[in-house]
């Protein structure tokens, strides 16, 4: 049944939402609550196909056409994908219905808020319904079409063992291990980056040189992102410009599963953080601690630093100015040229930080305990004072 109504005024409702960012996170939101196995895909590989599906549908609204006019390429893309990943296509379909709910919702309240009637958004929700229901047909068409295809055989061996390595299943035997390249009893480095596109997805050709923008090992898609097992560390120049790749120690391979799970905790991390380049897991060993105990973040802030006033931009300068300390070794010199002031300025900020908060920082005991646990709470508390946007920790939506 095809609904037609008026474009206004519920047309300019839809149009906003798509262009509005928290849109697009409440669906990312609502998709990965409702299907664990997206969850479990970078979230930024969730963003990207919600944002091209909103997009869409911003579009859809403006024109108000038939539904089977429409472009739906997002959705043939969103079920390729998923595909390739080897995400059951019952997971797939739980998180875009869970997303197409969400966005009626929201639609729902913004039409209320705004004062139109019941009577004009009953047709818009139909009209929207009828929407999704295209969408699904699409992504399952994409979906099987994509498992039509006929991958390299050891692409999917490579794909197959990684995936059981990694991220759950039965262990593959040895068999299953040297068609791999792998051998039992054998350590690798376990490198994750997130796939950036089709340009990346294929790893390179055995045997090629590595060169500019390569990198070591062949790369498979594991739950949306690439990941390889490396004899050696790749160098520099192995690394695409722009990409954040993370390495953790050689392990061996029964031990790769919870390396692999703090690689992509690390790669989740730096990917929120803008950072680029490679990096070592260990690089990310207190951004993870932190990030994983939120709470015990939020008691340390309230005893060392429950006199600051977030709204206030002189306590929040103080409070850069103890970090920064703190990240240069408690050298004066450094903290001041990092922040482009007077060592004098410097030590007065530190004093003041003490008058309000009744606690020194460059005492080197803190209630009793020795200087390094002194300054890793001081370090954690301002940290998480800071930080505008704490990380959810793993588990969180």
């Amino acid at each position: 049944m095809t609904v037609t109504h008026q474009r206004e005024p519920v047309t300019g409702i839809l149009r906003a939402m798509a262009l509005d960012p928290a849109v697009c996170g409440e669906l990312v939101h609502a998709a990965r609550s409702r299907s664990p196995e997206v969850a479990r895909l970078a979230e930024a590989e969730n963003r990207r196909h919600v944002t091209a599906l909103v997009t869409a549908a911003g579009q859809w609204a403006a024109t108000f056409d038939r539904v089977e006019e429409q472009n739906f390429a997002a959705a043939l893309l969103l079920g390729a994908d998923r595909a390739g990943q080897a995400v059951p296509v019952t997971a797939v379909l739980r998180g875009v219905q869970a997303a197409l709910t969400r966005a009626v919702e929201i639609t729902v309240d913004r039409g209320r808020a705004a004062g139109i009637t019941d009577g004009l958004l009953l047709p818009a929700v139909l009209r929207l319904k009828e929407y999704g229901d295209a969408v699904e047909r699409h992504v399952v068409h994409g979906y099987r079409t994509a498992e039509q295809g006929a991958p390299h055989p050891a692409d999917g061996a490579r794909a197959r063992v990684l995936r059981h390595l990694l991220a759950g299943g039965a262990p593959p035997g040895p068999d299953e291990l040297a068609r791999a390249g792998l051998r039992p009893g054998s350590v690798r480095h376990c490198l994750v980056t997130e796939a950036a596109g089709p340009a990346h997805a294929r790893p390179p050709a055995p045997g090629a040189a590595a060169g500019p923008g390569s990198l070591c090992g062949d790369l498979a898609r594991v739950e949306g992102r690439l990941v390889g097992l490396c004899a050696r560390p790749p160098s520099g120049d192995e690394i695409p410009p722009g990409a954040l790749v993370v390495l953790s120690p050689a392990v061996p391979l029964d031990a790769l599963r919870p390396a692999y799970r703090l690689c992509v905790r690390a790669l989740d991390i730096g990917s929120r953080r803008g950072w680029h380049g490679l990096y070592e897991l260990t690089d990310f060993a207190a951004e993870i601690a932190l990030a994983d105990q939120p709470l015990l973040g939020t008691y340390l802030t309230r005893g060392l630093l429950g006199s600051l006033d977030p709204a206030d931009q002189f306590h929040r300068q103080l409070a850069l100015t103890a970090l920064t300390f703190l990240d240069h070794g408690r050298r004066l010199d450094q903290t001041a040229a990092t922040l482009f002031t007077h060592p004098n300025t410097v030590r007065y900020r530190l004093g003041r930080l003490q008058q309000i908060t009744g606690e020194s920082l460059t005492d080197p005991r803190y209630d009793g305990r020795p200087g390094p646990l002194a300054t890793l709470h001081w370090w954690w508390a301002l940290t998480t004072w800071l930080r505008p946007d704490p990380d959810p920790g793993p588990d969180a939506g």
